[in-house]
């Protein structure tokens, strides 16, 4: 009896082919383009180095890339994040326009 369904609930397993993806094409390049915009603004926010430890130039780390430029731009990459994943892929898209459509009749 055990081996029953054990066997029945294997068989009922959908196969790996028929799952469709949770994301679209489109939303991975969306989320690869999040990730560079964030690691350019990463990016932007490096250095300020100085050859001697004593001395301290302002000018260099609180300067408009560092303080203003590089958290817009790290903000924006991680909104392209959000929207990349929210977004709604097509395949379901079009699922759910067909739904609505039979549904309202």
């Amino acid at each position: 009896m055990a081996k029953q369904s054990t066997q029945q609930r294997v068989s009922q397993k959908p196969s790996r082919g028929q799952q469709p993806f949770l994301f679209d094409k489109t939303n991975y390049i969306i989320m690869l383009a999040g990730l560079v915009i964030f690691i350019i603004g990463l990016l932007l926010m490096v250095g300020g180095r100085s050859d001697d430890p004593n001395q301290f130039h302002p000018e260099e780390i609180y300067s408009f890339r560092r303080i203003t430029l590089a958290p817009i731009v790290v903000i924006l990459g991680l909104v392209i994040e959000v929207f990349a994943i929210m977004k709604r892929p097509a395949h379901r898209q079009s699922g759910q326009q067909s739904h609505s459509a039979t549904s309202s009749r």
